[in-house]
């Protein structure tokens, strides 16, 4: 008896699969261009698309992942993180946004074209930068498909990257230009530039091992997409061309014309127009038939629904992020499908965003403080240490949720610094700020209900017992008991 697998068999109903036994580095060599323009054009042209696209790029960096020093001596954590905040702002080598609206550039890439190069570009001290050092994005296309030869140094270079004999990445050759700019008109250069493997960031996301380049995130559901539009066009012309016809006139003697008929065309063909409050004679033998164009049908919607959801799945965003589309959803559904989608978005944040892109910033750009002067650090080792913060998930139903982070902060099951990071912020920074409030507060002699370190709400109970000496009917403890409810 031999076990039989089933997707192995060649019998009738699997006779015509025969897929290649292709590695995805061959796929994407073979097909990556021709991928990677049907997907740029269709996010610009496709509606569902596009919101897809920013609602993958919303979700994934937010307003920022952000760095939080762990660096043991609080004068020394604060000045680098003030010195990082004020870099943000000159990190981009393009002057058009700060490193937080970077890592968005990055995300939207890595959803339409599946990776971003970013190279590291330091810069000269009489630029005047606080750090010298600024980063530069660069698109996919810049980086060609199609260049796989030995280099003069005998290392391989594979779809554009130079590996050595043990497969590191020793270096990058970019184009100098972008292959689809008809503006960028120059004098004639060599196509292509090596530039170093230390100073470029490849951000991608590695689903086969042994992957070398990105596949786009919306690959999976580009087809359906495009058939779907497609579909949608064809069918709004179908209206379109069905309403222009109110009616079609039959006439026994084609040469006497009727009340507002026009001249005939080339083709013999008039055309009579229909007013309000037109009553029109009828000649014997004229009979007017009016049009009635199909109606797209019951099963318009319910189609429509189930390829959309297929494209959800496909993109691994919810149903309602890529459609706008909450009229199915409740509480449940949406919690359920919430739950399942920051899942994956945190793989997302922790294994490409952080590890590939933020924590080898965080080191070169220390470096380059460091040997600016803009730091003065005796040990490197000590101020390495850092821990990126994503952006904070926005609650389904806060009160519940505050609730059960506060029951799991007193049960013990979490620290209050993991709540407090959770919600995208710095614990440190929020203790200052509570402490600077409360210390403001009680100079200026003033009390709030909602003043930090006090229980609020439904649980909250009264800083003082109530005096039990009063005598029933005594204003003081009608008022005492009207604070406690």
């Amino acid at each position: 008896m031999h076990a039989r697998l089933e997707g192995a068999m060649a019998k009738r109903r699997l006779r015509g699969w025969n897929p290649p036994l292709e590695n995805i580095n061959a796929l994407v060599a073979s097909g990556g261009p021709r991928l990677l323009a049907r997907s740029r054009e269709l996010v610009v042209t496709n509606g569902y698309a596009a919101n897809a696209c920013e609602a993958f790029a919303a979700n994934l960096v937010g307003d920022g992942i952000k760095p939080s020093s762990l660096i043991g001596e609080a004068d020394l954590r604060d000045r680098v993180q003030r010195l990082w905040l004020a870099w943000t702002d000159e990190a981009d080598a393009d002057g058009l946004t700060d490193f937080y609206g970077l890592q968005a550039m990055v995300a939207r890439e890595m959803f339409v074209a599946g990776e971003c190069f970013v190279r590291l570009r330091p810069r000269r001290a009489e630029d005047g930068l606080l750090v010298p050092l600024q980063l530069q994005l660069l698109q996919s296309e810049m980086l060609p498909f199609e260049k796989t030869e030995t280099a003069a140094n005998s290392n391989r270079i594979r779809c554009g990257i130079e590996f050595d004999a043990i497969g590191r990445r020793v270096a990058y050759h970019f184009r100098r230009r972008h292959p689809g700019d008809s503006t960028d008109l120059g004098a004639v250069i060599p196509e292509t530039v090596r530039v170093p493997a230390a100073d470029v960031l490849h951000i991608y996301r590695p689903i086969d091992a042994g992957q070398i380049r990105g596949l786009p995130h919306v690959a999976p559901a580009m087809v359906r997409l495009f058939l779907l539009d497609q579909y949608d066009d064809a069918e709004l012309d179908r209206k379109k061309t069905a309403a222009m016809f109110a009616g079609f006139i039959t006439k026994s003697a084609p040469e006497d014309p009727m009340m507002g008929e026009s001249a005939a065309d080339l083709d013999g063909a008039a055309i009579a127009s229909l007013e309000p409050g037109t009553m029109q004679v009828l000649l014997p033998g004229e009979d007017v038939k009016f049009s009635s164009p199909a109606d797209v049908g019951s099963s318009y919607e319910a189609f429509q629904y189930r390829t959309l959801l297929a494209v959800s799945a496909s993109l691994g965003l919810p149903y309602h992020l890529v459609t706008g589309d909450v009229r199915q959803a409740n509480y449940s559904s949406l919690r359920a499908e919430l739950v399942e989608f920051r899942r994956r978005i945190g793989q997302l944040q922790h294994g490409v965003m952080a590890h590939q892109l933020c924590r080898p910033i965080w080191r070169r750009w220390l470096e380059t403080a460091v040997l600016s002067g803009a730091i003065d650090v005796g040990d490197m080792a000590t101020v390495r240490p850092v821990q990126w913060i994503p952006p904070r998930w926005d609650w389904v139903d806060p009160l519940k949720d505050i609730q059960a982070q506060v029951l799991a902060m007193e049960a013990g099951l979490t620290s209050r610094r993991k709540v407090v990071e959770a919600t995208g912020y710095d614990i440190e920074e929020v203790d200052r700020e509570n402490a600077s409030d409360a210390a403001r507060t009680a100079g200026l002699g003033l009390r709030y209900r909602a003043s930090p370190g006090e229980t609020q709400g439904a649980r909250a109970t009264p800083a003082a017992a109530p005096d039990t000496d009063t005598p029933p009917g005594d204003g003081s403890g009608s008022s005492t008991t009207a604070e406690q409810e």
